[in-house]
C-alpha cells in the first residue's frame, strides 16, 4: 500500500514519485560538503526546489547550481510547482512560476510563521521558526498523505537576539536536515562569550585594531548586541565599527520585525530597541589604516573577497591586530585555511600574497545547531526517514550511526549525483463497526473488572472513539472491502454475518496434572461421590449429570482447589479479567475444570502415579490463545496444594 520514493543529489529525474536532492555537478550542491544547498522535491507529481544557495569557497561557475539540471529547455515554470524560500529580513515568500534565466518571479506569496499555504488542491506548505537568522524557517510541505520538513540552517539553542528553533510535533515521512556541526557539543554561551570578550579586551587594550569578519545578518547582530553591552558595563571608549551598505539594511530589518527576535528583547522593546546599539558606528573606508585601537565588523564572513578581505591584507602584517573567527569557514576560503592552523603567508592567487601576522582566535559563535541539537529535532519529530545535507562527509558518517543506533531511523547522506530511495506511506480512510471497537477496547488486560465498556451497542460517537484511541491497544480486525462501498475493519463475527457462514473454531485440550496432599484428594472424592466427570467435560459417559445436580454435591476442598488456582494465575500474570464459577475457570478462551475421569482421552498416560496425591485439570483452549494457555499449563504443573 506504500509507493516508493527516490531522493538524487545532483540529478533531477522524470519520476513523479520520488525526492530528489539536486545540487548541480560534480562538486556542487551540500551532498557531504558544506554550501550550495539546492534540493528538489518531487512527490506526489509535485516538484518543490528548496533552497538555492551559492558556495562560497569558488568564485567560477561551480559557486552556483546548474540549473539546468532542473529543466533543460529552461522552462521552469513547468518544470517547478513553487520554491518556499527561506527569505533574509522578512517573512519567509512562496515562489511560485519561476523563471531563472531571466531572474523573472511570478506569483510571490509572503508566508507567516505556522501560516498553511495552499498552493493546489493536495500540496500544502507551512514555515516554522528557525532560529538561524532573521526570517530563517524550517519548511513543512504536505502532499496527500505524505509529509516531510526541510530544516535549512536552524539553531536549537536560543542566543541573544533569536529564539531557538520552534516546530510542531508531525508525523513525518521524512526529514532533510542541516549537518554543518555534526559531531560538535559546544561548550556553554556564557564561557564562550567570556573567552570572545577577553580577547577582543586584550588586543585593544595593547593598542591594536580587532577584524571580526561575519555575514551582515546574524552574528553581526549578535556580537555587536554582546560587545555594546559589554563597553556599556566597562565604560570602555575604544570605537567599535561595522562596514556600511548591506550590515546597516539588516539592522534596520532588525528594528522592524522585533517580533522575530529573542525574548529578551521584546519584552525591552517598550523602553528601549536593543538595535540602536550606543557604541557601534558605521564605518568609513578612510580609517581602515588610522592609528589607535578599534573594532571593525566586515563581510563577508569567511573572508572569502569583499570588504573583510580587503581589510585582511592591510592589519594581519601586525602582530598586534587580531583576526577572531566567530563561525563556521567553508574550505578554500582564506578563513578556512586560517582556522587549520597559523599560516605565516597565504597566497591569493599567482600574484598575491599575504604576511600574516597577527593574533588568530577562533571562537564557535555559529547560528548553526550543534550535533546535540540535531539529536534532539529528531527525537522529537521521530521521522521514517532522515537525509543528512550541508556537512563535512566523515562527520555525517559518524551522526548517521548514532541516528540509527541510538532513534532507530534509517540515515542517508548521499553525495552528489547520488541517488537514494525512500519509501512513503499512504492513508486510507475506513469505516469501523462498534464489534470490532468493543474488542478492541477489551483486549487492555490492565482494565479494572468493573471499568465499564465505553462503546455503546447502538452509537459510536466522537467521544468513544477519542477514549479509545487515546491509549496505545492493540486489536485484530478484518479489512472488509466491497464494491462501491466504503472499506471497513469488521471483527470476525461480523465478517461471520456478512458473508452468512457459520463459525468454525479449532479447540485445543490437554488433561493436566497437579498433585495434591492426600487429605484434599480423599475430600474431593468425597464431596464429588466417586469418579463422575464434571459437566462439560470431555468424557464418554452416555448419562452425564447436569450442571444443578453436580452445583449441589460441590464441597469445599473442590472450591479451595479452584481458589488456589485462581490466586495462583492472579498473582502470576497480574490479571483481574479472571472469571471464576462454581466448576470451572476462565481467562479469555481457555477453561480448567478438575476432570475425575480416569478414562480422559485428553490426559497423557505416564505409567503408575499415586492416584491418592494427584489431580487433574482438564483444559481447552483456542488456538488464538495457544501462547497464553502454553503458560498457564508451566503454572499448573508447578501448583502444589498446602491444604
Amino acid at each position: 500500500m506504500g509507493m516508493e520514493t527516490r531522493a538524487t543529489l545532483g540529478h533531477a529525474s522524470v519520476c513523479e514519485k520520488v525526492i530528489e536532492q539536486w545540487a548541480g555537478r560534480l562538486w556542487d550542491g551540500a551532498g557531504q560538503e558544506v554550501g550550495k544547498s539546492c534540493v528538489v522535491v518531487s512527490i506526489g507529481g509535485r516538484r518543490i526546489m528548496f533552497d538555492c544557495g551559492m558556495h562560497m569557497g569558488y568564485l567560477d561557475n561551480r559557486r552556483y547550481p546548474d540549473f539546468s539540471r532542473i529543466s533543460e529547455s529552461g522552462d521552469f515554470n513547468a518544470a517547478l510547482t513553487c520554491i518556499p524560500s527561506r527569505s533574509r529580513w522578512s517573512p519567509s515568500i512562496l515562489y511560485r512560476n519561476l523563471w531563472v534565466q531571466r531572474t523573472y518571479l511570478h506569483d510571490i506569496t509572503a508566508i507567516d510563521l505556522k501560516q498553511v499555504i495552499q498552493v493546489d488542491k493536495d500540496l500544502s506548505i507551512c514555515a516554522y521558526y528557525a532560529g538561524h537568522v532573521l526570517g530563517a524557517a524550517m519548511i513543512y510541505a504536505k502532499v496527500g498523505d505524505n509529509a516531510m520538513v526541510y530544516t535549512g540552517d536552524y539553531n536549537m539553542t536560543p542566543d541573544r537576539h533569536l529564539g531557538a528553533a520552534q516546530i510542531d510535533r508531525l508525523e513525518l515521512d521524512l526529514l532533510i536536515t542541516e549537518s554543518t556541526y555534526a559531531t560538535t557539543i559546544r561548550d556553554s554561551k556564557y564561557a564562550r562569550e567570556r573567552e570572545f570578550l577577553k580577547a577582543v579586551h586584550k588586543c585593544v587594550d595593547a593598542g591594536g585594531k580587532v577584524l571580526i569578519p561575519t555575514f551582515a545578518l546574524g552574528r553581526a547582530q549578535e556580537l555587536c548586541l554582546l560587545l555594546d553591552d559589554y563597553w556599556e558595563r566597562m565604560n570602555l571608549k575604544v570605537p567599535i565599527y561595522f562596514s556600511a551598505g548591506l550590515t546597516i539594511q539588516a539592522n534596520m530589518y532588525y528594528k522592524m520585525l522585533i517580533g522575530w527576535t529573542s525574548q529578551k528583547i521584546k519584552e525591552a522593546y517598550g523602553t528601549r530597541n536593543a538595535f540602536d546599539f550606543k557604541h557601534v558606528c558605521s564605518f568609513d573606508r578612510s580609517l581602515v589604516n588610522a592609528p589607535g585601537p578599534c573594532i571593525l565588523f566586515a563581510t563577508p564572513g569567511m573572508i572569502s573577497g569583499g570588504f573583510s578581505l580587503e581589510v585582511f591584507k592591510q592589519w594581519a602584517p601586525s602582530e598586534k591586530n587580531l583576526v577572531t573567527l566567530p563561525g563556521y569557514c567553508v574550505a578554500g576560503t582564506v578563513g578556512h585555511k586560517l582556522m587549520s592552523g597559523k599560516p605565516t603567508r597565504i597566497d591569493l592567487d599567482k600574484d598575491t600574497c599575504i604576511d600574516v601576522r597577527c593574533q588568530i582566535h577562533q571562537m564557535s559563535f555559529s547560528p548553526h545547531t550543534d550535533a546535540k541539537g540535531i539529536m534532539d529535532l529528531l527525537s522529537f519529530l521521530s521521522p521514517k526517514h532522515v537525509i543528512l545535507v550541508h556537512g563535512e562527509k566523515p562527520k555525517m558518517a559518524i551522526l548517521k550511526g548514532r541516528i540509527e543506533s541510538e532513534l532507530g531511523i534509517p540515515c542517508f547522506y548521499p553525495a552528489n549525483n547520488e541517488a537514494v530511495s525512500v519509501p512513503a506511506g499512504q492513508t486510507i480512510r475506513v469505516d469501523v463497526t462498534n464489534s470490532f471497537l468493543r474488542n478492541y477496547f477489551n483486549r487492555n488486560f490492565n482494565r479494572s473488572k468493573h471499568e465499564p465498556l465505553c462503546v455503546s451497542d447502538t452509537t459510536i460517537n466522537h467521544e468513544e472513539i477519542s477514549e479509545i484511541c487515546s491509549n496505545e491497544r492493540i486489536a485484530e480486525g478484518i479489512l472488509l472491502m466491497e464494491k462501491n462501498k466504503t472499506a471497513k475493519i469488521v471483527s470476525e463475527n461480523d465478517l461471520l454475518h456478512t458473508l452468512d457462514a457459520k463459525e468454525h473454531t479449532v479447540q485445543l485440550a490437554f488433561c493436566c496434572p497437579v498433585k495434591v496432599k492426600n487429605s484434599l484428594q480423599q475430600s474431593l472424592d468425597c464431596s464429588i461421590g466417586g469418579s463422575k466427570p464434571l459437566p462439560g467435560e470431555f468424557n464418554s459417559e452416555p448419562n452425564p449429570p447436569q450442571p444443578s445436580e453436580m452445583n449441589a454435591s460441590f464441597g469445599t476442598p473442590f472450591c479451595s482447589l479452584l481458589e488456589l488456582l485462581s490466586r495462583e494465575f492472579e498473582s502470576k500474570i497480574n490479571c483481574c479479567n479472571i472469571q471464576k464459577t462454581l466448576d470451572h475457570l476462565q481467562l479469555k478462551s481457555f477453561q480448567a475444570r478438575i476432570c475425575l475421569n480416569d478414562l480422559c482421552s485428553y490426559r497423557i498416560q505416564q505409567g503408575a502415579s499415586d492416584c491418592k496425591t494427584e489431580a487433574f485439570f482438564c483444559c481447552s483452549w483456542s488456538l488464538s490463545d495457544d501462547i497464553l494457555a502454553r503458560k498457564l499449563l508451566g503454572m499448573l504443573v508447578l501448583i502444589s496444594s498446602f491444604y
